[in-house]
């Protein structure tokens, strides 16, 4: 549905950097361990919370 905004794992917080990982690797056509590298995000589990997110919100909004 929504990035969590925090890490399942570690606690850290990385909502924050949803928007600018989003337009720069998956619309601008970055690499995402670049991009993840330039937005200061350093652990393991805190890197897949934004790789492995989908954004579900339009797709589930109309059900509601």
């Amino acid at each position: 549905m929504m990035v969590p905004v925090r890490c399942f794992t570690c606690g850290n917080v990385v909502g924050e950097h949803w928007e600018a990982f989003d337009e720069r690797a998956n619309e601008g056509g970055e690499d995402p361990q670049e991009v993840l590298d330039d937005l200061g995000v350093d652990r393991f589990c805190c890197r897949r919370m934004l790789v492995s997110h989908t954004d579900l919100v339009d797709v589930v909004s109309p059900y509601q």
